[in-house]
């Protein structure tokens, strides 16, 4: 298995050595055998592996290795996620995984497994939910789509009356795959919904939400991209306008309220009043 990963690894280090172009002279199989310390042979044979795998990557004498045909976004997406848990997997996944692990014992793999199997084939999953009060809902059907990691837990998302929604692994006590069938959701609205998630929350809604971010804030935000779709505008005083779409307003007014002085809402109405009342909230804990 180690093997394996390294092989992985090292693929696709090759090709990002490649698409880099940091290279004065064309790179030929035998600079890469040197920088990875292994035999040019089995560099030809990742080259091989790269290509089955539908990647147009050759080596030319005259231009050395070169790739022939542009990474679509999704591939390129699959790449680097798969690069990541290759390179990160202790620090990022692992603590999501110690948790769910901690709170369920085997039947985190056994609830992982059921909902996976469930997901390939279309099929409804009754699951025992802890509720955010704390009772126990069972046998609640829904149609498990995607399995995903975000904020330390482990999530699925799933279709639940008509709605997208996201379920904490945590909190699934146990996980059973039914005999009736759902019709998939594709691709593009799965990657849609994941597109307006500001941090965790999923749901059907979209918001326009319009900050402003004092000139301290925009120092910090305006390196980072916040969302796929967002626009900044930059003020006289070095504030900036930010204006995003988020499918939910009660996660950004929590961010917001978390991030103290020099951020406003300017829009929506509803956002402001979110805001307000989660910071009302907390003052009322130091009276």
């Amino acid at each position: 298995m180690l093997d394996l990963k390294s092989k992985l690894k090292r693929q696709i280090e090759i090709l990002g050595i490649i698409l880099s172009q940091n290279y004065d002279m064309p790179l030929k199989t035998f600079d890469l055998a040197d920088m990875f310390g292994v035999e040019e042979l089995t560099i030809k044979r990742d080259l091989q592996d790269l290509r089955a795998s539908g990647i147009d990557i050759h080596s030319e004498k005259k231009y050395g290795l070169t790739l022939f045909s542009v990474l679509n976004e999704k591939r390129l997406r699959e790449l680097i996620q798969q690069y990541s848990a290759l390179t990160n997997a202790d620090s990022i996944v692992e603590k999501s995984t110690s948790l769910l692990v901690k709170r369920l014992g085997e039947k985190a793999l056994a609830n992982i497994i059921t909902l996976q199997m469930c997901i390939e084939k279309n099929k409804v999953a009754a699951i025992d939910y802890e509720k955010e009060s704390e009772e126990l809902e069972f046998g609640r059907k829904i149609c498990p789509v995607l399995i995903f990691e975000r904020d330390n837990y482990w999530r699925v998302l799933a279709v639940n009356n008509d709605r997208l929604k996201q379920f904490h692994l945590n909190k699934i006590i146990e996980a059973r795959e039914t005999t009736n069938s759902f019709k998939p959701v594709s691709e593009e609205k799965i990657e849609d919904v994941f597109k307006h998630s500001w941090r965790s929350w999923i749901g059907d809604k979209t918001f326009t939400v319009k900050l402003k971010f004092s000139k301290d804030w925009a120092e910090r935000i305006k390196p980072k991209q916040l969302m796929d779709t967002e626009i900044f505008v930059q003020n006289p005083d070095g504030s900036v306008i930010y204006e995003t779409t988020v499918n939910s307003l009660e996660e950004i007014a929590g961010w917001i309220t978390s991030r103290g002085e020099g951020i406003t809402v300017l829009e929506p109405d509803e956002l402001k009043t979110k805001v307000i009342e989660i910071a009302k909230g907390v003052l009322e804990n130091y009276k």
